[in-house]
């Protein structure tokens, strides 16, 4: 069962004045025993009330006589550093709860002109609202817009850093491919003329042949003349267009 609050005000019914009186004076001097004994400090309590003859002290007189003569030893300006009467008191909750007020207010104007924001992107007109209204909403929107751009911008700055990383990290990889290919390919270019040079002399010999024969075939007796010097009449079909004869 939850504790009903009970209203700050001066209680006006007598004996229900002197039951409260009792009850709290005993809870408050509990809780400077409490304070005390968990907290190692020297506090003490002095009430003065007019249901009892005599002022009820806690821990006892010696004891309140100690604190009180190490409070007067203190410089001026140190026993009035944290001291608050009742009045300083109440003026300082009144400022509390009134930040407290200006800060939910805040929040409270800046939920509905989130709403107002997302009904008017779903259509709803503007003409409802005033001029402080329009403010609101335009700084709303202006704030939105910024961390929009914000986080675009470090979105932009993390895929630009994981570019960067990934072509550093390939260029590395590709370093040594790139000059074994490189060596691979000054290796074919210098073998390659060498060891093609008759193929490729020997098809451009058949092809003009077989275009202009008289010009290149003679008949000496019963011998074919073949050209490079050679009567082998295998070499010629030694090559890449018939490779069954070699």
């Amino acid at each position: 069962m939850t504790r009903k609050k009970v209203k700050l005000a001066y209680i006006a019914n007598d004996s229900a004045r002197k039951a409260t009186y009792k009850k709290r004076k005993k809870g408050l001097m509990k809780k400077v025993s409490e304070l005390s004994t968990l907290c190692g400090i020297e506090a003490c309590a002095i009430i003065y009330s007019p249901y009892e003859s005599q002022a009820e002290v806690w821990p006892s007189p010696m004891g309140v006589q100690r604190v009180l003569s190490k409070f007067k030893n203190l410089p001026e300006m140190d026993q009035s550093k944290k001291m608050v009467n009742q009045e300083s008191f109440l003026r300082q909750r009144i400022a509390k709860a009134n930040e407290q007020l200006r800060k939910q207010c805040k929040d409270n104007r800046e939920k509905e002109m989130t709403q107002v924001m997302f009904q008017t992107l779903t259509g709803k007109g503007l003409h409802r609202l005033n001029i402080m209204d329009l403010n609101d909403l335009g700084w709303l929107i202006e704030q939105n817009l910024k961390d929009i751009h914000k986080r675009v911008d470090e979105l932009h700055e993390a895929s630009q850093s994981q570019k960067s990383a990934a072509a550093s990290s390939a260029a590395k990889k590709s370093k040594p491919e790139t000059r074994q290919k490189s060596g691979e390919n000054v290796q074919a270019v210098r073998s390659g003329p060498g060891a093609n040079i008759d193929t490729m002399q020997r098809q451009q010999w058949f092809m003009d042949m077989m275009m202009n024969p008289q010009d290149h075939v003679g008949f000496g007796g019963d011998e074919m003349m073949f050209p490079f010097g050679d009567n082998n009449h295998n070499a010629l079909w030694s090559n890449a267009f018939f490779p069954w004869e070699e």
